[in-house]
C-alpha cells in the first residue's frame, strides 16, 4: 500500500535513482554526491514553504512530486503553489500513485490557503497530457510560457 509523506534525507539514493532514470524533462546526466543530495533535503525540510512529497511501498520511494507555496500580495495575500518533478518509477506506473500523491499536494495547496495551484509539464505525450487533466489541471484557460536560464 502506497504510503505519502516528505521525504527525508535518508530518501537521498533513492530519490537520484528515481530521478536519473525516470524524470524525462531534465535527468542528472550523471552521479551526484549523495551529500549534496542530503543537504538539500535537509534544507527542503526546514522551509515550510517547499514539500518535497514521496510516494514509498515497503518504505521506498517510488514516486515524487514537489509542491512549493508561494507568498503573493494579489488575491487578498493569498498564496499560490507551484507544483514540479512528478515522476513515478517505470515498474510502478499506472497503479494511481502519483494521483495519489497529486492529490496530496493539492491538499496541501489547500491547506496552506493557495487560490490557485499551477503546473507546466515539457511532456507532449498525450496520456501524460491526461494524466494533468485527470488530477483536475485545465490547459485550455490560462497560457503558460517558459525561459531557460
Amino acid at each position: 500500500m502506497l504510503q505519502i509523506r516528505e521525504a527525508q534525507r535518508e530518501d537521498a539514493p533513492f530519490l537520484q535513482e528515481l530521478y536519473r532514470y525516470h524524470l524525462s524533462a531534465c535527468p542528472p546526466k550523471q552521479a551526484e554526491p549523495l551529500a549534496e543530495w542530503e543537504r538539500m533535503l535537509e534544507r527542503f525540510s526546514q522551509d515550510e514553504s517547499y514539500h518535497l512529497l514521496v510516494g514509498t511501498i515497503e518504505g521506498r520511494p517510488v514516486c515524487s512530486v514537489t509542491l512549493i507555496v508561494i507568498p503573493n500580495l494579489t488575491h487578498g495575500r493569498r498564496p499560490y503553489a507551484l507544483i514540479e518533478n512528478v515522476v513515478t518509477h517505470a515498474a510502478y506506473r499506472g497503479r494511481g500513485y502519483a494521483g495519489a500523491l497529486m492529490e496530496h499536494a493539492r491538499m496541501l495547496a489547500k491547506q496552506a490557503g493557495c487560490y490557485k495551484l499551477m503546473l507546466l509539464t515539457g511532456s507532449k505525450k498525450p496520456e501524460t497530457l491526461r494524466f494533468y487533466e485527470r488530477c483536475g489541471f485545465n490547459r485550455q484557460e490560462k497560457t503558460g510560457f517558459y525561459m531557460a536560464l
